[in-house]
């Protein structure tokens, strides 16, 4: 697939471009508590040469007692600031484990109005697995100015995407694996009920990527979301267990050329803790 540097470019593209002086790569790693993994100890220990570390539970909305909500326009210009990451640079992240963290940074970058910026096709493993360069050492940095334009289209609350449920006026997918989507699975987070949001289609976000992480194709992309049951033309709100996966799914509408998506912030982490909203079992 050709490389775009506003949604995804390949190790090869990155290789080329690592020395490039606007030029800015973060390393954008996260995961679930029961993964036993840390993503700050792993970047120090090695990154791609010159990537700074993008922490996705710091640089989120501290006010709320959902996980890594979307921060607010100031904290972001202001982190962005401190790692060097400014107005006039193509940003490209990855994460340690291919495809999945590094595209909720990217979603941010779009929310806060910021399109020159692509997701590393693969991540970190096939980078290694390519015997691409890496460093233990941290990069210097210096302030950068960032521009901020927040893009209230690209994110729902609770209440509007409870509109949408009611009403099925927008489609609904779930990026969460199907055993959760059915209510048959726990979820990691304890207190939450087990289900999904009713009308909602289930489309894994692992079902987007090939066996080495990279992402599917557009023309299989599209396939996966219709046998799902999803028009991948029409507009989409995505959802998952706290907006980390569900944003793969945005960058895969993406790609197709859909862009009458947002993503729900809050998703299950919110959903599934409110006692007023309803929840649905089974298959879609």
């Amino acid at each position: 697939m050709p490389d775009d540097p506003r949604t995804l470019v390949s190790t090869d593209w990155l290789a080329a471009h690592l020395k490039d002086p606007d030029l800015r790569v973060l390393d954008a790693s996260w995961y679930l508590p029961d993964a036993g993994r840390h993503p700050r100890t792993e970047y120090d220990a090695a990154h791609i040469p010159g990537a700074r570390f993008f922490d996705i539970d710091e640089i989120s909305d501290a006010r709320s007692d959902l996980p890594h909500m979307a921060p607010s326009a100031e904290k972001f210009m202001s982190r962005m600031r401190k790692m060097g990451v400014g107005d006039g640079h193509q940003i490209v992240v990855y994460d340690g484990a291919g495809l999945m963290s590094a595209a909720r940074v990217w979603w941010l970058f779009r929310l806060m109005g910021h399109r020159d910026i692509a997701v590393l096709d693969g991540g970190f493993p096939k980078w290694q697995s390519e015997d691409r360069p890496i460093e233990d050492m941290p990069p210097v940095v210096k302030d950068r100015h960032l521009t901020v334009r927040f893009q209230n289209q690209l994110v729902r609350d609770v209440t509007q995407v409870s509109q949408a449920s009611k009403l099925g006026s927008t489609q609904i997918v779930d990026a969460r694996a199907a055993a959760r989507f059915r209510g048959e699975a726990p979820e990691p987070r304890e207190g939450l009920r087990a289900g999904h949001i009713p009308g909602a289609r289930s489309v894994p976000f692992t079902t987007l990527l090939n066996n080495d992480k990279t992402m599917k194709s557009p023309d299989a992309a599209r396939t996966v979301f219709q046998n799902a049951g999803v028009d991948p033309n029409k507009p989409i709100i995505t959802t998952c267990g706290s907006g980390i996966t569900a944003a793969v799914l945005a960058l895969a509408l993406e790609r197709i050329g859909n862009d009458s998506w947002s993503l729900y912030d809050g998703s299950w982490a919110e959903w599934g803790m409110f006692p007023t909203v309803p929840v649905a079992t089974g298959d879609a």
